[in-house]
C-alpha cells in the first residue's frame, strides 16, 4: 500500500471517530459505484450526511478542505442521490460535510469539520 493510501485511510478513521463522537451514526464507508466513491455516509438525526474526507501531511499544497472544488461538490451531490436510490432510507434532508485532517509528521492529527458545505 502506498504511503498516500495509508495516510488517507488513517484520515478517514480519524474523521469517522470524530463524527461518531459528535453524535452521528455511520451507515457506510468507502461506498463505491461506477460514478465514484463516498468516503462516509452517516445520519445526524433525520438528516443523511455525506462526508468527504481530505487528509494531508502538510499545508504545502493548501489546507485539506481547499481540495474540494465546486465540481467535486456537484459530484458528491450526484453520488448522494445514487446512494439513496440504492438504499431504503428516507431522510428529511441530505447534507454534505467536509472533514479535513492534517497529519504533520510526529504531531497529533488536526481536524476541521465543515457542515453543510454543498
Amino acid at each position: 500500500m502506498r504511503a498516500k493510501d495509508v495516510l488517507g485511510r488513517y484520515g478517514e478513521q480519524v474523521a469517522a471517530r470524530h463524527l461518531q463522537e459528535s453524535g452521528l451514526t455511520i451507515l457506510d464507508r468507502n461506498w463505491r459505484c461506477s460514478d465514484g466513491e463516498l468516503d462516509i455516509v452517516a445520519t445526524d438525526g433525520a438528516v443523511l450526511v455525506v462526508c468527504e474526507v481530505k487528509t494531508r501531511s502538510s499545508r504545502a499544497f493548501g489546507a485539506p478542505l481547499e481540495a474540494v472544488t465546486q465540481q467535486k461538490a456537484a459530484r458528491l451531490r450526484r453520488l448522494a442521490a445514487r446512494w439513496l436510490a440504492e438504499h431504503t432510507i428516507h431522510p428529511d434532508e441530505v447534507r454534505i460535510d467536509l472533514v479535513g485532517v492534517l497529519v504533520p509528521p510526529g504531531r497529533p492529527a488536526e481536524l476541521e469539520h465543515a457542515r453543510g458545505v454543498a
